[in-house]
Formats: structure tokens, sequence, C-alpha cells
């Protein structure tokens, strides 16, 4: 059974979370504060963390780093925390994903669902299809319906790190750092015009994606389809 920590300093909404999660089959641990989120995740280290920031005892983003010392779980931030820079130091921290409070369980659920797909071994599945476009890791190939599409290196490396990272939020300075270097970790403009270029070739309604996303100001995701 998939063991969900959650952490927050809330106990309505501890217990909401708690019910809706345990309704869906899912194991759940409750912690209040961030010592007890780190002790309670020592002591049966969890599947995936649901976290808020704004805890009493310490801040979120320490409670990120205290576990991305020792586990690769999946965290999804829940937290009332609106401003993008609090959105990208967490995303830096090592979160996967941030939902804004108020939110909607439904789409909490999604998130977690896709959160917890894509920490499972990526050799399961490395032939990655969706409704309109085809990604074949191995041969570092993709195709449409009309056959083979013409990528760039940089234009597949970039589809091949979200593709690896599917339904996680990849934060703009993880995205840059990793296709193009440590020294381009501000250059946000690379970003927009490759991934226009690759939803261009890739999506039939560039000006609308279905898979390839952007969250403005943090960063983009990869999805199959809307249930993701």
């Amino acid at each position: 059974m998939t063991l969900v920590l959650v952490v927050d300093d809330e106990p309505g909404l501890r217990d909401a979370l708690a019910i809706n999660l345990r309704a869906r089959g899912y194991d759940v641990i409750l912690a209040g504060d961030g010592a007890g989120a780190l002790a309670a995740a020592a002591q049966r280290p969890p599947d995936a963390v649901v976290l808020d920031l704004g805890l009493p005892d310490m801040d979120g983003g320490e409670v990120i780093r205290g576990l991305r010392g020792w586990t690769r779980a999946p965290i999804i931030v829940l937290s009332a925390r609106t401003a993008q820079g609090d959105k990208v130091d967490a995303l830096d921290a090592g979160a996967d994903d941030y939902v804004t409070k108020p939110f909607g369980m439904g789409e909490l659920l999604a998130r977690l669902r896709a959160a917890l797909r894509r920490a499972a071994p990526a050799d399961d599945q490395p032939v990655v299809e969706t409704d309109a476009f085809t990604v074949d890791l191995p041969a570092r190939q993709a195709r449409t319906a009309e056959g083979p599409v013409r990528l760039t290196p940089t234009e597949w490396h970039l589809l091949e790190v979200l593709v690896r990272n599917e339904g996680r939020l990849v934060s703009q300075r993880e995205l840059l750092k990793e296709v193009w270097g440590p020294a381009y970790e501000t250059e946000t403009n690379y970003l927009r015009v490759y991934m226009a270029q690759l939803r261009r070739k890739l999506e039939p309604d560039p000006p609308h994606p279905r898979h390839l996303l952007t969250e403005p100001g943090m960063g983009y995701r990869f999805v199959r389809g809307p249930d993701d």
C-alpha cells in the first residue's frame, strides 16, 4: 500500500486529506510540524509527501531539504503562499510540485498520482505515448501520425528531460541547468523559444498545448493527457 506523509498545522485540513487519501486506498501518516514530519519519515519512509510550507517550528523549505538528504519520494507542496519566489524556492529545494491553497481535492489527487507515476522505475515505459505524439526514449526519436519528427539535439534534450519527469513540474532553473548548463540558469528566453518550437512540431494546436504545459513564472510540465 502506498504510504503518504501529510504535513500541515491545520488539524481540519490534515483530517480532510487523510479521509480522502484513505478512501482511495492510500496509507497515511500525519504530522503537524516540521520536526514531527522528519521524525515520522525517518520511522516509516513515505512513498510521497504532501507538505505545507507555513509550519510552526520551521519553514517547509527546511523540511524539503531534510527529506532530500536521504529520500527521492515525491514531495507536493500545499501552501497559501502565492508569490513566484516562494514557489521557485520550494521547487529548487527539491519539491516535485506546488499546489496553491485553496485547492480542489481532485486536482491534488491527480498531482499525487502523476508524481507517484513519475517516481516509478523509468525502464518500465521506455516508449511514452500521447494522443498526439510518441516519444521513444531508447531510440531518441519522436513521432506523430505523419511520421518521425526531426528534432535538433537541444530540442530532444529538453523533451527528454520533461518526459522522464512525467507529471512533475520542472523549474525553469532546473531545465536550463540540465539542458544548457549552469552558466545559463537565468536565460529563461531560451526556454520560451525552444518550447515554442517543440509545440509547433508535436502539438496539434500549439497555442493551446495539451501535453507540453507552462506553469507561468515557475517552469514546465509534460503530461500524457487531461487525467494527469
